[in-house]
């Protein structure tokens, strides 16, 4: 339970230094949060909870493999955003759109490279 609540304290003490760090500079905090850290929180996690290689190594294969997906994101967001939709509905937006992309993608992968997630 103690390696519970420090994982947890850990990961948004990251998570709040980004958006601290965003209020001063945002070419800072867009280099921090470009930073794969939830990558590297989450992979450390899993070993010390697991100590199983593969698993960490299957977990490193498939980000990799999400990463194009995700990139959608942050064309959306910024797009909407100079199209002066509002915060909110930019952020709803660009999610969904993320979210299609994503299971367009997934759609992909099992089709052509039969790789399902």
């Amino acid at each position: 339970m103690f390696f519970s609540i420090l994982k947890i304290l850990i990961t948004a003490i990251v998570i709040v230094l980004a958006a601290e760090v965003a209020k001063r500079s945002s070419l800072l905090a867009g280099l921090i949060v470009s930073m794969p850290l939830i990558t590297v929180l989450t992979l450390i996690w899993l070993y010390w909870d697991t100590k199983d290689i593969k698993q960490v190594s299957d977990l490193t294969n498939n980000t990799l493999l999400m990463i194009l997906p995700s990139l959608t994101f942050f064309l959306f967001f910024p797009i909407l955003l100079k199209l002066n939709l509002n915060f909110p509905g930019a952020m709803l937006v660009a999610v969904l759109s993320t979210a299609l992309c994503y299971w367009g993608y997934t759609v992909f992968l099992n089709k052509f490279f039969n790789i399902s997630l």
